[in-house]
């Protein structure tokens, strides 16, 4: 049976203190999710990484990061290495999330990249891929993700793609309004299973962690996670609310 996991993303958000009693909010509310298998990740802003580490220490919940550098160390002002963030407790870190994609222009050879880095640094990587509304409407939706998924995935081995997370992110149903029917978003998920497995092989597609990114809410998340493809969330503006949070994780339990 898949693992479940619902990742919390904080983006521009929260102070240093608040990100701590955030934390301590979030993971008395999930204690439940956590306890019946429920795997529950926070990503806060990088300056806050190690102080949620701390205060998450016994609770189940783990940490991620936002982002992570495509460098290993060196001349790179302003960037933070997958070995710094190891090293303050993350577990997790987000890489080619769309808001990264769109503003600072990332591309696939990129997330690649960072991928890369996070692996080597034992770190598990959670590959966003998705399509915006231009897209869709086209009806390149399908060769728009597998194309995001070939490319960061290039040089990855069966191995190492075993850590690998997927997160699927309909950009057009992000902060617009616009709503991802189950049905559009159990699809999509089916589809990255099956780009997972003509890559990696059977085995490895039906095992992976594929999760739901378009704004899952405590009102939409039962019916989304009901569909068989979709294993969680990747979970922005109601991770910063511990009970809608909670009940997010809580819809994922079996």
């Amino acid at each position: 049976m898949r693992a479940r996991l619902i990742a919390g993303n904080w983006k521009l958000n929260t102070t240093r203190d608040e990100a701590v009693a955030l934390a301590r909010a979030v993971s008395e509310a999930v204690a439940e999710a956590v306890a019946s298998g429920v795997r529950v990740a926070v990503c806060p802003p990088f300056v806050s990484v190690d102080a949620v580490a701390q205060a998450l220490l016994g609770t189940g919940v783990a940490v991620g990061a936002q982002d992570v550098s495509a460098h290993e160390c060196g001349a790179h002002t302003g960037e933070v290495s997958a070995a710094m963030l190891a090293s303050v407790g993350a577990a997790y870190v987000l890489v080619g999330h769309s808001e990264r994609r769109a503003d600072h222009g990332e591309d696939d050879a990129l997330v690649a990249a960072k991928l890369g880095r996070a692996l080597a640094a034992g770190l598990m990587p959670v590959l966003c891929v998705g399509e915006t509304l231009g897209e869709r409407r086209a009806g390149r939706e399908a060769a728009v993700v597998s194309a995001q998924l070939v490319g960061a995935l290039a040089g990855v081995s069966a191995g190492d793609a075993t850590r690998v997370v997927v997160a699927y992110e309909p950009v057009w149903a992000i902060g617009t309004g616009e709503t991802a029917s189950p049905e559009q978003a159990h699809s999509m998920h089916a589809h990255i299973r099956t780009c997972l497995g003509e890559a990696f092989g059977p085995d490895l597609a039906a095992a992976a962690t594929i999760l739901y990114g378009g704004s899952m809410t405590a009102a939409t998340a039962a019916d989304l996670l009901a569909c068989a493809d979709i294993d969680g969330g990747l979970v922005g503006g109601a991770s910063l609310k511990p009970a809608d949070f909670a009940a997010i994780a809580r819809a994922a339990m079996r």
